[in-house]
């Protein structure tokens, strides 16, 4: 692991301020939260998979998505990774043995790969039927990641679902079970892959009030913001009629652009404006000269926008 993306929470590293927001993402502050004891937080958690852009959006913003795991040495059990499990579990194993492991959890360590490692661990030897609520100390032995068990070269096959009627396995669920559903699935905002040529982890999504396509890149951040500078001077950073760049947020290590969409447009009108912007893209990432004044005047217009999830 590299040590830019460990920080240690014992006390905070000499100069720590300590009441700035804790790296976790939990939105407490850091002396609140992992600067009070002595856990480690990995602030790019799934470095090195090539699932790393969709493990980012599955846990960040995605409602309701399953993938198969790619295992390295697949179990006896097929294991599935999911956004929400019912009650924000850890993980569940179904009555036939499925093993499905939750994102978006009650609680986390500094690490979620290793968090997600250690649920797989405990689902792989658990009873058909049972579920872990989340991911505690009670979980021992030698700390394995994702990046231990994973094929690192493997994408996920992600399936984005408008419902969450794949919580119920049976034909006939309890009355209790379908009312449990049916809430959940009263705050899901439309969500939608978008497709095309050299696309891959962005999202068209309905808030309600306005349509955003959020795409999460995995290039460092310094590079991206030079090449999205490049194109912004050049005026060429939208994603054609009816786009705008609002902004980018930050994201277990990786930037996430996001542009509001015109909301009477299609998602899938949007995939061959998308595949055009991402060959703009990757030259400009290819560009190694420095930037220039308008760049660099471009560059800091956009280190100051920051979009905020609702």
């Amino acid at each position: 692991m590299a040590e830019k993306n460990r920080e240690k929470s014992a006390g905070g590293a000499a100069g720590e301020n300590p009441r700035r927001p804790c790296p976790c993402g939990s939105g407490k502050r850091y002396k609140a939260c992992h600067g009070a004891g002595d856990d480690v937080i990995v602030t790019r958690p799934f470095e090195g998979l090539a699932a790393e852009p969709d493990l980012v959006a599955m846990r960040e913003f995605l409602p309701s998505a399953l993938a198969p795991l790619p295992l390295a040495k697949a179990g006896e059990r097929p294991v599935r990774i999911a956004t929400v499990l019912p009650g924000a579990s850890a993980a569940l194993v179904r009555p036939d043995g499925e093993i499905l492991l939750g994102m978006q959890v009650q609680t986390r360590s500094g690490d979620l790969s290793a968090d997600v490692a250690k649920a797989l661990r405990w689902a792989q030897e658990a009873e058909p039927g049972t579920a872990l609520p989340v991911v505690g100390p009670g979980l021992t032995g030698d700390v394995v990641r994702l990046q231990d068990v994973l094929d690192a070269d493997a994408e996920l096959d992600l399936v984005i679902h408008p419902d969450f009627a794949w919580w119920i396995p049976d034909d006939e669920p309890a009355p209790e079970i379908t009312a449990t559903v049916e809430r959940a699935n009263q705050v899901i905002m439309p969500t939608e892959a978008i497709g095309g040529d050299g696309v891959r982890a962005a999202y068209w999504v309905d808030t309600g009030s306005k349509a955003h396509l959020r795409w999460v890149r995995p290039e460092p951040e310094d590079a991206l913001m030079a090449a999205l500078a490049r194109l912004s001077a050049a005026g060429e950073l939208e994603l054609g009629e009816g786009s705008r760049y609002a902004g980018a947020f930050r994201a277990h290590g990786l930037l996430v652009p996001v542009w509001d969409l015109d909301r009477e447009m299609h998602a899938k009108e949007w995939g061959n404006p998308a595949a055009a912007f991402s060959t703009k893209l990757d030259q400009a990432l290819a560009v190694t000269s420095d930037l220039t004044a308008a760049e660099h005047s471009a560059r800091d217009a956009l280190a100051g926008k920051q979009v905020t999830l609702r």
